[in-house]
């Protein structure tokens, strides 16, 4: 069952992302990789391949969202000229949480980024990894609910944000 991908531009990201299409291409590559048992694919077993995948293409592994090192929770997955990457495997109510992660990078005295990249799984992977390889997906963050939510917060978050849902058909 291959991958695909299922993309939400927010503050016109899609555009920002394509100004460095090589990182764009990075993304997906790692995102699309076709060596995937999907039979053995936990939450933490998928997270932790794509981390060893990012950090293989030279992106910083969680740098820290403050410039003080406070709270050691406040930190992106990635960082890759000046595009931060979010993955959400876990519980939706992580979403206010990750999407102020990147407006405190992009817009506080950090200036880190340019744009976060929010990577989540779609509700129709949440339901084929469990019926299919029984692994339990549900209660994920999903896709859908991301790019429902998200415009409700236009005052909130001004960075641009590409959503990415992996889907499995």
């Amino acid at each position: 069952m291959p991958l695909i991908l299922r993309k939400f531009s927010y503050r016109f990201a899609e555009e920002v992302l394509n100004s460095k299409l090589y990182l764009k291409n990075e993304i997906e590559k790692v995102l699309l990789d076709p060596i995937i048992d999907f039979k053995v694919l936990s939450r933490p077993s998928f997270n932790q391949r794509l981390d060893e995948k990012f950090v293989s293409f030279g992106w910083e592994r969680q740098p820290a969202v403050f410039s003080e090192e406070l709270d050691p929770a406040a930190k992106m997955d990635f960082l890759k000229e000046r595009v931060g990457i979010e993955v959400e495997f876990g519980h939706s109510s992580f979403i206010g949480i990750d999407l102020l992660k990147f407006q405190v990078a992009s817009y506080s005295g950090l200036d880190r980024i340019d744009l976060g990249v929010y990577i989540v799984t779609t509700l129709n992977f949440q339901k084929v990894m469990l019926k299919k390889y029984n692994q339990k997906w549900n209660g994920s963050l999903s896709y859908e609910k991301v790019v429902r939510y998200l415009p409700h917060f236009k005052s909130a978050i001004q960075v641009p944000i590409y959503v990415i849902g992996i889907d499995i058909y």
